[in-house]
C-alpha cells in the first residue's frame, strides 16, 4: 500500500476526501491527515509519505507555501493539489511547484480514481531500483562525526542542541567534539546552531501566520523576550520589524 498525507484545515472536507480514496479501489491509504501545511513539514520530519493531497487555502501555512517548502528540502513526494478555487494563478503557481495534478471540489470519485492510477502508473515508469543509489547509501558510517553532528543538529531543528548531546551522538569528548568542529566549519558550535534556529525563525515569520510567542516557542524559547533580544542580535531588526519589513516586499 502506498502511504497518502493529506494536508486540508476542514476536518469534514478530509474525512470526505478519505471516503472518495477508499472508493477507488487503489492500493492507497492516508497515514496522516494534517490542518495546515506548517503540520504536514513537521509531520514529514519523521515520517514518509509516497504521496501528498493538499489543500490550497490554509491558515498558517498555505497550501503552495508548503509544497515550495517541500521542494526546498528536496522531498520528492508525488503532490496532488485538490482545492475549491479554479483560478488560474494558483493552478499556474502549483504546477511551478512541479504538483502531479490539481484537481477541484468537491472531487468525484471516477476523478479520483483516473487521476491516482496516473500517477501509480508514472511510478511504474522510473528506473528500476537496483539502477538508483540506494536510500541508504550515505550510511552514517562512512559520514565524519561533523557531518553526522551537522545532520543531528538539522534533525533536531527548530529547537536547540547542546554541545554536550552532539558529543554523546558521535561518542566523543565535548571539548575534543568543539574544537573539531571549529576547525572544519570555521565557526562555534554554539553560534552554528544559533544561525540554524535564527533561520528558521526568519522562514517562520514571513511564511506563516504563527504569533511572535509561538516561533519562539517552537524554537525552545519559553522567555519571548529573551527571544526577540537574541533575534534583533542576530538580524539587527526586532521579529515584528523584520516580519512587517518582509511581507511589505513580497506585496
Amino acid at each position: 500500500m502506498h502511504k497518502v498525507l493529506l494536508v486540508d484545515d476542514e476536518r469534514w472536507i478530509r474525512t470526505s476526501i478519505r471516503h472518495v480514496l477508499e472508493k477507488t479501489g487503489l492500493p492507497l491509504e492516508i497515514a496522516m491527515e494534517c490542518g495546515n501545511g506548517l503540520e504536514a513539514l513537521d509531520w514529514l520530519k519523521g515520517h514518509e509519505a509516497d504521496l501528498v493531497l493538499t489543500d490550497v487555502r490554509m491558515p498558517v501555512m498555505d497550501g503552495i507555501t508548503f509544497v515550495r517548502q517541500l521542494r526546498e528540502q528536496g522531498k520528492e513526494q508525488g503532490i496532488i493539489v485538490i482545492s475549491g478555487y479554479d483560478e488560474f494563478a494558483y493552478v499556474q503557481a502549483a504546477l511551478r511547484c512541479g504538483v502531479f495534478d490539481y484537481l477541484l471540489k468537491p472531487v468525484e470519485v471516477e476523478d479520483m480514481a483516473a487521476c491516482l492510477t496516473k500517477w501509480l502508473r508514472s511510478r511504474t515508469q522510473e528506473p528500476p531500483a537496483e539502477h538508483r543509489p540506494a536510500a541508504g547509501a550515505a550510511d552514517s558510517s562512512e559520514l565524519s562525526a561533523v557531518e553526522q553532528v551537522i545532520r543531528y543538529i538539522r534533525d533536531r531543528l527548530p529547537g536547540d542542541v547542546t554541545l554536550q548531546e552532539a558529543a554523546a551522538r558521535v561518542h566523543l569528548n565535548p571539548s575534543y567534539l568543539s574544537q573539531l568542529f571549529k576547525q572544519q566549519m570555521k565557526v562555534n558550535f554554539v553560534d552554528y546552531v544559533l544561525a540554524l534556529r535564527m533561520e528558521e525563525a526568519k522562514r517562520l515569520l514571513v511564511c506563516t501566520s504563527l504569533r511572535i510567542s509561538e516561533i519562539a516557542d517552537r524554537l525552545g524559547y519559553a522567555d519571548l523576550s529573551y527571544f526577540s533580544n537574541t533575534f534583533k542580535r542576530f538580524t539587527a531588526q526586532t521579529p515584528s520589524e523584520y516580519r512587517r519589513e518582509r511581507k511589505e516586499a513580497r506585496v
